[in-house]
C-alpha cells in the first residue's frame, strides 16, 4: 500500500473564518473581524485609506458569523468521524485566548473552548492538528504597533503560545505557527497585520516582519520541546509549483528568482535554520537594507527549526517576464501567466494536479523534513438540489487527481504525513468572504448575505472521501 498506515486523513477550517460568535464570552476584535465581505474585499484592504474601522452601514462582514462552528462544533466533528476523519486541522483564534494580545492573564471561557473542541475530536480518535495563527491577530496589534513590523509582537505571541502549548500539549502533537507566512511577500495583511497605511508595500517593513515570526516560531519550537519532547511544530506555507512561460533563459532566471522568493525562502529559513545564500541577491533587488536583529536570533533559528513543513496547494503559476501583454490568471494569493495546458476554476485558479506531484518532490528534495498537504480543494459554485443534496463530481474529480499525484510522489520518495483538504464544511472563503466560494464535503446553508438556517447536508463528495479514508487512498473512483 502506497500511503503508511498511519497516515493522517482529515480536513481542514480556519477560526476565523467558521467560528463566527467574534465576541463571544469574552473574545475580541481580530484583524478578519474588520475585513469586509464580497469581491472587493483585497481591494477595499489594499487601499490608502483602510485603517481597519469596521464600517458595517458600508460593509458585510461575513466572517462575524461564520458557520457558527464556535457552538455546532460538536455537530462537525461528529459528521467529520462520520467520514472516518484520522485527523481535524483547526486553528486557535488568539483573540479568544488574549483579546487584545495584551493581557497577562489568559481568557479561560477561551480556553475551555478549545478544550472541549479537542476532546471532541480525540472521543473520535481524531488528531487535532492546531495551527496557532491563522490570519487572525488581535485587532489591537495591528493598529497600535503596526503588525509583526514590532519586535513586541515576539513576547506577546510566546506569551499566547505557551498559554495554549502549556494547556494542550499533552493531548495535541501536531502544531503550527503561521498559517501560510509566505503569503506575506505578496499580501501581508493577512499574515502580519500590516496595511498601507502602516508599511504593506514597504519590502523592507515586509521582510523585517517576517524575521520577528522566524524568531518568535523558534521559541515556540523550543518551548514546545521543554513542555513535551512529542511535540511536533511545523511551519506553514503557499506552495504554488512555478514554470517558466517557455525555454528562454530570460523567463527561466525569472523563475528561479520567483521560487526561491515565494516558495522557498521562508521555508530555507525555517527548515534549514538560517538564511539562504540568495539573500543579499534578493534584498538588493528589492532594496531592503540589513535587518534589525538582536543577539542570539540567528542561533535561535539554527538551534530551533520546524519539524515538518505544512503547506497549502491549489494551483500552479506560470512566470512570463518576455511578453508583458500574456493573459494573466488569479491564483491563491499568487498569480501568474495563463497555462495554455491547464483548464481553471470557477475563480479562474489553473487546475494542476501533476503540479502537486513536482511541489512535494521539490520541496522534500530541498529539505528532507516530512511535509504535511494542510489545504488543498476547489472552490466552486454549488447548488443545492430539492433533495437538500449536491451533486460535486467536479470537486470528486479535483480531489481524485490530486490524490493519484500525491500516491506518486510518495513512491518517488517523498515522505508524506497527511492530507487535510481546505473547507471540509463550507466555510467564509479568505479570499472574497463569500460563503458563495464553496470548498467543503458538507453544504451550510448560509449565503453570502448570512441568511439561510445554517443547516449541515451531505454532499456526494461526503461518502466519496469516506470510501477513500476507508480504503487508505486505495479506493479513488
Amino acid at each position: 500500500m502506497t500511503f503508511s498506515k498511519d497516515f493522517l486523513w482529515g480536513g481542514a477550517t480556519a477560526a476565523n473564518q467558521c467560528e463566527g460568535a467574534y465576541q463571544a464570552d469574552g473574545k475580541g476584535l481580530s484583524i478578519a473581524d474588520a475585513m469586509p465581505g464580497g469581491k472587493q474585499r483585497f481591494r477595499v484592504i489594499l487601499g490608502p485609506d483602510f485603517d481597519w474601522t469596521i464600517d458595517e452601514a458600508k460593509y458585510t462582514y461575513p466572517n462575524h458569523r461564520g458557520i457558527d462552528h464556535y457552538n455546532r462544533y460538536e455537530e462537525d466533528i461528529a459528521l467529520f468521524a462520520e467520514m472516518g476523519f484520522k485527523c481535524y486541522r483547526f486553528s486557535i483564534a488568539w483573540t479568544r485566548i488574549f483579546p487584545t494580545g495584551m493581557e497577562l492573564e489568559a481568557n479561560e471561557a477561551g480556553l475551555a473552548h478549545y478544550e472541549k473542541m479537542i476532546d471532541t475530536c480525540l472521543k473520535y480518535n481524531i488528531e487535532p492538528v492546531i495551527t496557532i495563527s491563522h490570519y487572525e491577530m488581535p485587532l489591537y496589534l495591528a493598529k497600535e504597533y503596526g503588525g509583526w513590523q514590532d519586535r513586541r509582537l515576539v513576547e506577546l505571541y510566546e506569551r499566547y503560545s505557551r498559554t495554549v502549548l502549556t494547556r494542550f500539549g499533552k493531548k495535541v502533537k501536531y502544531w503550527m505557527t503561521f498559517n501560510e507566512i509566505n503569503g506575506a511577500f505578496h499580501f501581508p495583511v493577512l499574515s502580519q497585520g500590516i496595511i498601507p497605511k502602516t508599511g504593506s508595500t514597504n519590502k523592507q517593513v515586509i521582510f523585517q516582519a517576517l524575521h520577528h515570526q522566524f524568531v518568535a516560531s523558534s521559541k515556540v519550537v523550543k518551548m514546545a520541546k521543554e513542555i513535551d519532547g512529542n511535540i511536533q511544530v511545523g511551519m506553514m506555507t503557499i506552495y504554488a509549483t512555478a514554470y517558466g512561460m517557455d525555454c528562454n533563459p530570460l523567463n527561466q532566471q525569472a523563475n528561479l528568482e520567483k521560487k526561491q522568493e515565494v516558495n522557498y525562502f521562508c521555508a530555507d529559513v525555517q527548515a534549514r535554520g538560517e538564511y539562504p545564500a540568495y539573500t543579499n541577491r534578493m534584498f538588493k533587488k528589492y532594496g531592503v537594507e540589513p535587518l534589525a536583529m538582536e543577539e542570539g536570533d540567528l542561533e535561535l533559528l539554527k538551534q530551533y527549526p520546524v519539524d515538518y513543513i505544512g503547506l497549502s496547494y491549489y494551483m500552479s503559476t506560470v512566470i512570463d517576464v518576455v511578453d508583458p501583454e500574456s493573459a494573466k490568471v488569479a491564483g491563491n494569493l499568487i498569480g501568474g501567466a495563463k497555462n495554455p495546458h491547464l483548464e481553471t476554476s470557477d475563480w479562474g485558479w489553473q487546475v494542476d494536479p501533476i503540479g502537486l506531484r513536482i511541489g512535494l518532490n521539490e520541496l522534500y528534495g530541498r529539505y528532507e523534513k516530512p511535509l504535511f498537504i494542510v489545504e488543498n480543494g476547489l472552490g466552486a459554485v454549488d447548488v443545492l438540489d430539492e433533495n437538500n443534496h449536491v451533486e460535486d463530481d467536479y470537486r470528486i474529480d479535483y480531489l481524485r487527481s490530486h490524490i493519484s499525484e500525491m500516491e506518486k510522489a510518495i513512491e518517488d520518495g517523498v515522505d508524506l504525513m497527511g492530507y487535510t483538504p481546505w473547507g471540509c464544511i463550507d466555510l467564509v472563503s479568505a479570499s472574497t468572504g463569500e460563503m458563495a466560494k464553496r470548498y467543503g464535503f458538507i453544504y451550510v446553508d448560509i449565503d453570502d448575505e448570512g441568511n439561510g438556517t445554517g443547516n449541515r447536508y451531505k454532499k456526494k463528495s461526503f461518502d466519496w472521501y469516506k470510501k477513500v479514508i476507508a480504503t487508505n487512498g486505495e479506493d479513488l473512483v
